[in-house]
């Protein structure tokens, strides 16, 4: 059993999803059908990623002779389609079996009186399957494929409450942007394959040239992976979505974000940084974004006055340390001295803020889902004297809000600490804008 985790974890969650409907007449029960569905799959993602740290990258191939061979008698290249799971695969995939189950609990009593729910869950459990795929595949097109899973089903899950106007037009804005975004995927997709005859990552790595081509697919990932994960200009669709989408639904959504910004660091690294002629440039576009994502997300949260609203442009303005830090180290990428010095700890500080985040901003859209549960409003004026009234709710909101500030000794501390650190040596004044962030948050 342990060998074919990979696609286990795909195959629980799907075939969770489409027996939801099957409890349609059963509320409770279809919502802890939902929980077990989750919890296993959270499990097999935590045996996973102690495989993974004890024998390496683990290589799953479906269809073939046995999961591992990679290439059938005969054949000289991959064929068939392929996961690819590393460290921060495994980890990403952690992070999105975790915050599901998470949201699972949280929807049993959150959405316990909407219609539908049978329909609520199957979309939640297939936002699952689209994330897991997308940080497992190890091939291009599974990329595309589980892309649109994870936008389609994050479409539905932002308009489930279609009886008000805003979740209508929340769900349709993001629907919009995962199309778009899909599409210049899929070109890129076939502007590579119509190249080297191949999709799998690790070929196309391996003999990947610089070229007008590559040099359009690349542009393409880019572009569509930074709109998929809200970085400014492509920004617009996150405050409605994580507003409008109910409460249990903002950590896998959050997942989903996150997992385009993994695909954005993955395809820069992996297939592009050996072969686009000054990667630094990118690097450098990729810092511009960051910083141009923190300050316009935090700038505009200061003018909210809706709960999950001020929420979401936090959540823009945390993205923008993300690419930041990666960023810094995609700068000095063909740098040895300088990768040495500071490169890698500014890509391991911008993932580590994705995990970091991921945690501590789950929680406070969780609890400004419980201030609207009880309340019935996300108006902050109309909020006052609730620490007495909700004292957990409370407690987990400073929480959380000492971790995005960067306070220490919560986790938003220690990933920003080292944003910070390897910023200043890239630039001094990319480090004044961080910090001038973190005390505006």
């Amino acid at each position: 059993m342990i060998e074919h985790l990979p696609a286990l974890m795909i195959a629980i969650p799907l075939l969770g999803a489409f027996a939801a409907p099957l409890f349609k007449k059963k509320a409770k029960v279809v919502s802890i059908w939902a929980i077990v569905v989750t919890g296993i799959t959270l499990g097999m993602s935590l045996l996973l990623a102690k495989e993974v740290l004890s024998k390496g990258i683990i290589i799953y191939v479906f269809g073939a002779e046995r999961p591992t061979l990679v290439l059938p008698s005969g054949y000289t290249v991959p064929i068939r389609i392929m996961f690819e799971v590393d460290a921060l695969g495994s980890f990403m995939a952690i992070s999105a079996a975790l915050m599901s189950f998470v949201g699972a609990l949280y929807s049993y009593s959150h959405v316990s009186h909407e219609s539908s729910l049978e329909k609520y869950y199957t979309l939640f459990l297939l936002l699952e399957v689209g994330i897991m795929g997308m940080v497992l595949t190890g091939d291009l097109f599974n990329l595309f494929v589980f892309l649109e899973i994870a936008g389609i089903a994050g479409a539905a899950l932002v308009g489930f409450r279609s009886y008000r106007g805003e979740a209508n037009e929340a769900g349709l804005k993001y629907l919009i942007v995962s199309a778009v975004a899909s599409l210049m995927v899929l070109f890129s997709v076939g502007l590579l394959y119509g190249e080297y005859g191949n999709l799998n990552l690790a070929y196309i790595a391996k003999n990947i040239k610089f070229g007008v081509i590559e040099l359009i697919a690349f542009g393409l990932l880019f572009t569509s992976f930074a709109m998929k994960c809200g970085a400014v200009p492509m920004h617009y669709w996150v405050p409605d979505a994580y507003t409008e989408i109910p409460a249990g639904g903002n950590p896998p959504l959050l997942v989903a974000t996150y997992a385009s910004l993994y695909a954005l660091f993955r395809v820069s690294f992996t297939l592009f940084a050996n072969i686009v002629t000054d990667i630094s440039r990118a690097g450098w576009i990729m810092v511009i974004l960051g910083v141009l994502t923190m300050f316009i997300g935090v700038t505009m949260a200061l003018i909210q006055k809706d709960v999950k609203r001020l929420m979401s442009y936090h959540a823009i303005s945390q993205t923008g340390y993300m690419l930041l830090g990666v960023g810094v180290g995609l700068t000095v990428l063909h740098d040895p001295s300088k990768l040495v010095e500071f490169g890698r700890d500014a890509i391991a500080g911008g993932l580590f803020h994705v995990i970091n985040h991921i945690i501590y901003k789950s929680l406070l859209l969780m609890t400004a889902g419980a201030l609207f549960y009880v309340t019935g409003t996300r108006n902050l004026d109309e909020m006052g004297g609730l620490a007495r009234k909700m004292p957990i709710t409370a407690i987990s909101f400073m929480i959380g809000a000492a971790a995005i500030s960067g306070l220490p000794p919560f986790n938003g501390f220690a990933s920003k600490f080292i944003i910070y650190e390897t910023s200043y040596m890239l630039n001094p004044l990319l480090t004044v804008f961080a910090m001038v962030t973190s005390i505006l948050t």
